[in-house]
């Protein structure tokens, strides 16, 4: 899993820091849901973080970004803040989206990351609109959709996938293929054994499939993808194969998952894995203890900055409706 790579240890360790903030911020967010801070459900993304922290790290800044419901690591990658995230789960009026989004729609417009969306599949279609924008434009950005494996038996997706092919639109499809569609492994109701790479050919589009617990791979795979999108060739499908270390949500224990499978996967930590390419790299390993420290850290003041900060004044529960800020209802 760990061949020859161009990312230096430099970049490595800038992105496992990112990897342990993610991973951390979700466990505080676990834990704030149990003691009573949490309203609702989340859908967490722990295992998912090396998707979010290689791909953006082979992104432009400029580059749109959908997300599913399990969407924290995005928004993390993408620029929103540990403290801003914690707030917005805590109904506080700091939070990223003034505590209207919640868990399943965490959104960080100023830098593209344009939703979170609790329907499957529904920003799939969004996302080639974003890509035809940019092509009208000319601006040389690409969107990119991530969502899960269970998408891929949604109409949305072979939808926006014939439609940007048609179009030739710069827009990369990401699939995190976690193997269950919730409660159902996507194995049992889906006729190819790559449900979203299997699919690209159909529409005439590469389709590849990656080591989504493998940050390194992920950037490179993505880095590759997005030239090619940006050249003007079309569209891609990638498929990245990781494993969440949670249920499906709070709510879910996950026990339909067999206890081999589970240590098999959580042997094949994201985190983990960056820290051996660090090894190979020569860096310290007090350099990967620091890092992890500052995350521990960083994490802790968000806690600590969200507990304090105003709840959410239900008085402004209807501004921000409209572009221009306001709440005034209009035919």
């Amino acid at each position: 899993m760990t061949g020859a790579v161009s990312t230096n240890a430099g970049q490595l360790l800038a992105l496992y820091e990112q990897m342990a903030v993610i991973r951390r911020t979700e466990k505080a967010a676990h834990d704030l849901f149990l003691a009573g801070l949490v309203k609702g459900t989340t859908h967490l993304a722990s295992g998912h973080e090396a998707i979010a922290v290689g791909a953006s790290a082979a992104l432009r800044d400029d580059d749109y970004v959908f997300a599913t419901y399990r969407g924290h690591h995005h928004a993390l990658a993408r620029g929103a803040t540990p403290e801003e995230c914690l707030a917005e789960l805590m109904s506080r009026a700091t939070g990223l989206c003034k505590a209207k989004g919640g868990s399943m729609h965490l959104t960080k417009a100023s830098h593209n990351m344009l939703g979170s969306y609790a329907i499957v599949g529904a920003h799939l279609p969004m996302a080639v609109g974003a890509a035809w924008s940019a092509r009208l434009r000319g601006t040389g950005q690409i969107a990119v959709a991530f969502f899960g494996d269970g998408a891929t038996n949604i109409g949305a997706f072979h939808e926006a996938l014939n439609l940007a092919a048609v179009w030739k639109l710069p827009v990369l499809f990401i699939c995190e293929n976690n193997l269950y569609m919730e409660y159902t492994p996507i194995a049992d109701v889906t006729a190819v054994a790559n449900p979203a790479a299997d699919r690209a050919p159909a529409y005439g589009i590469p389709g590849e499939i990656v080591d989504g617990n493998d940050v390194v791979l992920v950037q490179e795979a993505v880095g590759r993808l997005a030239d090619r999108a940006r050249a003007g060739d079309g569209p891609s499908l990638l498929e990245a194969q990781t494993y969440r270390h949670f249920g499906h949500s709070r709510t879910d224990p996950a026990t339909y998952r067999p206890a081999e499978e589970v240590e098999r996967w959580l042997k094949h930590d994201p985190l983990d894995l960056a820290r051996g390419r660090l090894a190979e790299l020569g860096v310290p390993e007090e350099a990967v203890t620091e890092a992890d420290a500052r995350a521990t850290g960083l994490v802790q003041q968000a806690v600590d900055a969200a507990k304090q900060a105003p709840a959410a004044d239900p008085r402004e529960a209807l501004t921000d409706v409209w572009a221009d800020g306001g709440a005034a209802w209009r035919t």
